[in-house]
């Protein structure tokens, strides 16, 4: 089913398709337009035939002196000799002025045509008329009659000439079948010449997704290629939506940094002068400014996240980043364990590095205050069922922090994600940190969960997306 969804957006799948269905369709027209042609042609053609024997018949006999008719019509086809061949020519004395028995060709021997009446079946203008029947040999037969005055004394024959409609129908199936073969060829390499002439029309697209397969894999940062005319105008606007997508997340940085660095010094101002204020209020102010500190830096994330997340050029790779993490909280509880494991190594995060830092530091830091011996960092790409809150094009990795402390149970993970709210009161720290977290996955369209691990301690688990090269 998903490769057939995915077949239905294809342009080339798309375009094949219509250019085969019409081109099948226009060639059955075709086909039965010139069958229904010749047709009409064979069959005008084998009446002229029956027309023109049964004038050379009329021409052959006449009325003898002994009021019978006279005459051994000789038409040069052997047919009108041979026995039950649907071949005939029939002369028929009309009225009282001839007498005698009906002249007929040796071929229709004892056999006979059934006649149909002139009411049914009259005679046009030309005093003719042509009608198909059955003869008694079982042959469907076309028959060609009028009727002529022989002499001036009046006296009048009906003539008919019979011929096979076998004929008339073999001749137009071993035209059709040529037609239909011959149909059949053309329409064939007229397929795959308009196949070849569509690849090779679309390849100026192929060569356009592998350059942005190029800039989602980091290798480019702009659409390059020599395009056709038709595709030049999009590459133009692709690169120049990179280059102000590029611009705005520089201008969002400066803005954040701008705005950190004039709240940075009011806040660090009222964090000095708490140590200053006795206690209880001096107690007071730290935490607020600590809290203001807190929020602010989280509000500043979410501001940068939002100004570069549909960046195509965010990606962090996450071995180095994480080592270099791990370095760092293994100098600052040395009594404690990290070990990490990313499989495989080359994992790259669609995430800007600073994103990655924040959310998998905290998490480091989380654990290491509670954790006993040992926080185990674990990296892997995500199961089929496990996805972010994405469209489901994405490709996604999944971090899990885990310590060997206490843990929590259900109704505690629920108070821990709020914002600000610490459940442990004795140990440092504003209770913004897994809030963050979350907050930065949500905007990256990933997803944070705690949960008790298998050892007993606690288990953070992070849905961030990763750089994939399947755009197609």
């Amino acid at each position: 089913m998903e490769n057939k969804a995915r077949r239905s957006r294809s342009l080339t799948f798309r375009v094949l398709f219509l250019a085969s269905l019409w081109a099948a369709v226009a060639l059955v027209v075709i086909a039965v337009v010139i069958s229904t042609l010749y047709r009409q042609s064979a069959e005008k053609s084998f009446r002229d035939l029956l027309r023109a024997q049964l004038y050379n018949v009329i021409n052959s006999v006449s009325a003898g002196d002994n009021t019978r008719l006279a005459g051994t019509p000789q038409l040069g086809d052997l047919r009108f000799f041979q026995p039950q061949s649907g071949w005939y020519w029939i002369v028929e004395p009309i009225g009282g002025a001839l007498e005698g028995e009906a002249l007929t060709s040796s071929s229709l021997g004892t056999g006979s045509i059934p006649i149909p009446d002139t009411d049914s079946i009259p005679f046009d203008t030309r005093y003719e008329r042509f009608y198909t029947t059955v003869d008694s040999f079982g042959n469907e037969v076309e028959v060609g009659e009028t009727e002529v005055v022989l002499d001036d004394e009046g006296r009048t024959a009906r003539f008919r000439v019979v011929g096979n409609r076998d004929v008339l129908e073999a001749d137009i199936n071993d035209f059709s079948g040529s037609l239909y073969l011959a149909l059949a060829g053309f329409g064939v390499g007229s397929l795959l010449l308009n196949a070849a002439a569509i690849l090779i029309g679309l390849k100026p697209l192929d060569r356009a997704r592998k350059a942005l397969e190029k800039i989602r894999a980091g290798e480019s940062e702009q659409l390059d290629g020599d395009f056709p005319r038709e595709i030049l105008p999009l590459a133009s606007e692709v690169n120049a939506l990179i280059d102000s997508n590029r611009r705005i997340v520089e201008r969002a940085r400066m803005q954040v940094g701008n705005l950190a660095h004039s709240l940075k010094t009011p806040i660090a101002v009222l964090l000095n002068e708490s140590r200053l204020i006795a206690a209880p209020q001096g107690d007071l102010v730290k935490t607020q400014a600590e809290a203001m500190q807190g929020q602010v830096q989280s509000y500043l994330n979410r501001a940068r996240i939002a100004a570069q997340r549909e960046s195509v050029l965010a990606r962090t790779e996450a071995l180095p980043v994480l080592e270099r993490l791990v370095r760092v909280m293994r100098r600052l509880n040395a009594e404690i364990q990290f070990p990490l494991a990313v499989d495989p190594p080359g994992l790259v995060l669609a995430m800007e590095q600073q994103d990655v830092e924040e959310t998998v530091g905290n998490l480091l830091e989380n654990a290491a205050r509670y954790a006993r011996t040992a926080v185990a960092v674990r990296v892997t790409p995500a199961p089929a069922d496990v996805r972010g809150n994405d469209d489901g094009r994405k490709s996604w990795i999944v971090i899990e922090v885990e310590d060997d402390g206490p843990g929590l149970e259900p109704d505690q993970i629920r108070e821990a994600m709020k914002r600000g709210k610490r459940l442990d009161e004795s140990k440092p720290g504003t209770g913004l940190g897994l809030s963050i977290v979350s907050e930065i996955a949500s905007e990256y369209q990933g997803t944070f969960g705690l949960s008790r691990g298998p050892g007993g301690g606690l288990l953070a688990r992070l849905v961030l997306p990763a750089v994939t090269k399947d755009v197609a």
